[in-house]
Formats: C-alpha cells, structure tokens, sequence
C-alpha cells in the first residue's frame, strides 16, 4: 500500500512537472479583468499573455493560465483595461517646457496674471521671463490686455507672456526693443496691436516669432527635464502615444536619443514644422520609424484661433467688423508645399480652424492628391466649417479634432461666428458620418492633458460644472464607442499604426491602462473623475 501511494505521489509530481514545462513562459501574464480590445467586433476578453513587449495571446483566465507561465502575473481583480490612449493633437515638448515657466492657466483677470509673474521672477531671477495660459475670455474685462504694467514693474528684463491658444503675445517694452518691433514693423499673416499711435504688446500670430527669436536657447539639461516631467504627467493619465503636433528637427533627435537611452518609454508621432528646410531635408530622408518614434507628417499652420480672431473667416467675424482673420502663409504657398508633400511618403497635417482655411485646405488636398490612394492627410482642428465642405472628408482626408476645444469655447463661439456658422462648427458627428473615423486629441497644453475630459466632452458636451443642461449641440456627441475608438485604434490608424497599437490584439504593442470603474457603462458624469489605477506600454508598468 505504502508503495503504491509513493508511486502515485511520484507520477502526480511528474504530472506537474510536465504540465509546467508544456507552459510556454512568458513576460507577463494579465488576468481576471473585462479587457476591451476595440478589435473589429469591439470584442472583450479577461485576460491576455505579452511577451518582447507584444502580446501573444487573449482570451479567458482559464486559457491563459493553462498555456502560459511567467514570474510577473498581474490579477486585475475584475477591474477594467482599455488599449493605451491616444492624443492625436497635441503639444508634448511645449507642454514640459510650460512646466519650467510661468503658468498663467485659469487666472482670472489680468492683475492675477501679474502677481504670478511677480511671484516667478522674484523665486527664479531669470534674465527673460516666459509665461503662458491666459485668456480674457476667462476675465470680467474680455479684452486684451496690454503692457503697461509689465513696463513699470520689469522696465529692464524682456517678457513674453503667450495667450493659451498659442496664437497670441503680451510683450513688454523691453522684449519689444530687442525683437525690432515698431509700429512700422509689417505685420503679414498676423497683427501688431496698434492704439493711439502706440504699441499695446500684443502680437497676433506671425508676428509673434519676431520675439520668440529673441528668447534664449534653452539649455539641453532644461529640455530633458521638461520631457521626462511631461513623460510623468502622460502616465498618470493612461496616455501611451502622444501625436506631437509641430517640433524642429532638433527636438526630434532630442526625444529621439532619449527614447533609445530608455530615458523616454513614451510613444511619439512627431509632426515636423512644414518650413521649406524642414520639408526638404524629411521629404529626402523619407519616413524615419522606431518602436518609439514615428516620423512621417508635418505639420503646416493654415491660420490661427478663434478666440484671438485670428482664424480665417469666409464672412467677418459676428462681433468685429470688417475683420477676418488670416492665412498665416499665401496660397500659392501654401499649394507649392502641398505637392511637395505630396509627391513624398509623407502626411500633411493642416491647422485649420476658421471655415475660409478649412475650404482652401480641403481643396487643395483633394487637387494635389488626385489619383493618389491611402495618404490619410489630416486636418487638424477643423472647428468652424461650411455645409458643402464636410463632403471633403469622404475622400479619406482625416478630421483630427479636440472635443474639450468645444467645451471651453462654447461660451463665446456664438459671439464671433454668429448663429448660422455655429451650426455647423464642432460637428464632429457628422465628420465622423463623412470620414468614418475621427482621431481625438486635445490640443495640451492648451486645455488640459486628462483624456477623460476629452472623452466625456466627445460623449455628454458639457464643461466640469455640467453645462450646459442637456449638452451642447448634441447633435454633434459621439457615442462612448465611437470615442474610445477615436483615441484608440481611429488615432493609430491617423498614424499609419492600426497594425501595431491602437487595440489589444495578437501581434500588437501591450500598451494598456487599467481603470477602477468602466468607462463605458458608468455614470458619464463621473466619467471626467476616473483615473487609471497603472499604466503599461510594451508590456513594462509605468505608472
């Protein structure tokens, strides 16, 4: 008897011996939690197996656990897993260096602006004082602001304080000096504030880089700890691939030398700045790609905001006659880049806001790409847009749009394009009916880095505070689908990545993020309070 039971003890121990070896060993195994994969069928599963960073296998605990072996094993204790999010717009590098500068976000009024520039200057002491993220449509007196008191309390250091679109500058007098700026300088594609006969500070788009070439060069020690806070930031809000709308080639090799130090995990679609140099010396290159950083688009700059009136109107705007905006380049020029673009492998990805930029762009796009197939060019923002012109979409031009742009502008949209052209602006429904996707984003660090904000603005069109009752235009919502998809597998498909992100499917990055509550079937007011709990990109936990 005793002899029998030693050999079943020895052949139970074989069994699992063998057993374990017929274990595939992997990286890392996910278990018991509801997995969205926003495959094609929008399909769940509860767990999942990655191995060198990819997955290698879904379906149910029980499967998992039977083929697959692996010294990290992460119980999700029935918690929730969305693929990484995407930004499909948004302002990475500016956003890190905003963290070593002034900021100047949600102040309500102009003198709350000052004491903060006090306050800075008089903590750090630098020689060029830079702050951004005011608005005068946040303030009782919604108007520019001008630089007399910048004058009196920093007669000899430059300031620069950039409005939160980035299409508009308060200058002092000093920065004025030294950036040439009279009130003789030209002002093509922008505005300098004249009133009286005097300088106000104010510089609207174009001519904003007359200063901004005047600030000093950062130092590379500054840069890299603007990117690697940026980077922590992203984390904490599940954001896994951030699509950089607009960086010089230096900044490129930059984040691309830390991302293969593994100083920067995070994943870069970089849109390079369309000047002339920039085109010509990519368009030879050709697309350069890494599993971290992909380059192949630019981004061009149609016109500017609606909220500094610098986008270009077709009609003047409703409260400020006979005024239109502007293109910020001719369109001749803007035509002769276009088919540069075209003829090479790369997206041009166009910032067009007023409905006149909007008409020009899509036409030129749909000229220069004739008879060319699959280029998935984008127009970035398309806010403010005409009937006739959504039909554009149909021909697989991408609306790359920033449901949050409709939150915070609604309040005052209505005054400067009139009840008619408000209609038919922030419609991202029925681009979504033309193109058949949208890719969402945010515009960071022009509103905020949280992707909840941008889904709950998609889904429910209210601010924070839940205005307005009943949402705004919600003709134009998304459905909770439609908007996980557009900052999922809808932006990586904008990038030319459906084949390696953008859902949690075999073969695929494991970059995920796991949340407390769902997201798709929660109360959609709670929705803009949710966090992840951690965050995964190519299998490694950062966050």
């Amino acid at each position: 008897m005793k002899l029998k039971q030693k050999v079943l003890h020895v052949f139970l121990f074989a069994t699992l011996i063998a057993q374990a070896q017929e274990k595939a060993a992997v990286d890392l195994i996910v278990t018991n939690a509801k997995v969205y994969m926003v495959n094609k069928s929008f399909g769940t599963a509860e767990a999942f197996a990655v191995k060198e960073g990819k997955i290698v296998a879904i379906g149910t605990s029980a499967e998992i656990n039977k083929k697959y072996s692996s010294n990290k094993v992460v119980n999700a204790q029935d918690k929730y897993i969305y693929p990484g999010f995407y930004d499909a717009h948004a302002h990475f590098y500016s956003f890190g260096m905003n963290l070593q500068r002034v900021n100047l976000r949600r102040t309500q009024s102009f003198q709350e602006v000052m004491d903060k520039v006090i306050a800075f200057q008089k903590e750090k002491n630098v020689n060029f004082i830079q702050g951004r993220g005011w608005d005068q449509n946040d303030w009782k007196v919604k108007e520019f602001p001008t630089k007399e008191l910048l004058d009196k309390y920093f007669p000899n250091t430059p300031v620069a304080l950039t409005r939160i679109d980035g299409h508009a500058m308060l200058a002092n007098s000093k920065a004025l000096e030294l950036a040439g700026i009279t009130i003789t300088t030209k002002a093509e594609g922008g505005q300098i504030e004249i009133k009286n006969g005097q300088l106000t500070g104010v510089l609207v788009d174009n001519p904003m880089e007359l200063v901004e070439k005047i600030i000093p060069k950062p130092k590379r020690a500054t840069q890299i700890a603007a990117l690697k806070d940026a980077q922590k930031e992203m984390f904490q809000y599940g954001l896994t691939t951030i699509n950089e709308a607009g960086l010089e080639k230096e900044t490129i090799d930059l984040i691309d030398s830390l991302q293969q130090e593994n100083v920067l995990d995070l994943n870069i679609y970089a849109m390079v700045m369309a000047s002339k140099a920039n085109v010509d010396y990519y368009t030879q290159l050709g697309i350069y790609k890494t599993d971290k950083l992909n380059v192949r688009s630019f981004k061009f700059m149609g016109d500017g905001a609606l909220g500094s009136r610098g986008a270009c109107l077709h009609k003047e705007y409703s409260d400020k006659p006979h005024h239109f905006g502007a293109l910020l380049s001719p369109i001749s020029e803007i035509k002769q880049i276009a088919k540069q673009i075209a003829e090479s492998d790369y997206q041009m990805n166009t910032h067009a806001i007023g409905d006149s930029t909007n008409t020009i762009l899509l036409n030129i796009y749909k000229e220069v790409l004739n008879g060319k197939t699959d280029r998935r060019w984008k127009i970035e923002h398309a806010q403010v847009m005409r009937e006739q012109d959504f039909d554009y979409f149909k021909l697989g031009i991408i609306p790359s749009v920033q449901p949050t742009h409709a939150t915070s502008d609604m309040y005052w949209a209505e005054e400067r394009v009139g009840k008619d052209r408000i209609k038919t602006s922030y419609a991202y429904k029925k681009m979504l009916d033309k193109a058949g996707l949208v890719a969402l984003g945010t515009d960071f660090p022009i509103e905020e880095v949280n992707p909840m904000y941008t889904f709950y603005a998609a889904v429910a069109r209210k601010d924070l505070k839940n205005y307005p009752e009943g949402g705004f235009q919600m003709e134009n919502a998304l459905s909770r689908e439609e908007t996980l998809k557009g900052m999922t597998i809808w932006a990586a498909y904008s990038d030319f990545e459906e084949n390696e992100k953008g859902s949690l499917e075999i073969g695929k990055w494991a970059d995920f993020t796991i949340f407390e509550s769902d997201i798709m079937t929660m109360d959609v007011d709670g929705i803009p309070y949710t966090k992840p709990a951690n965050t995964f990109i190519k299998g490694k936990q950062v966050k």
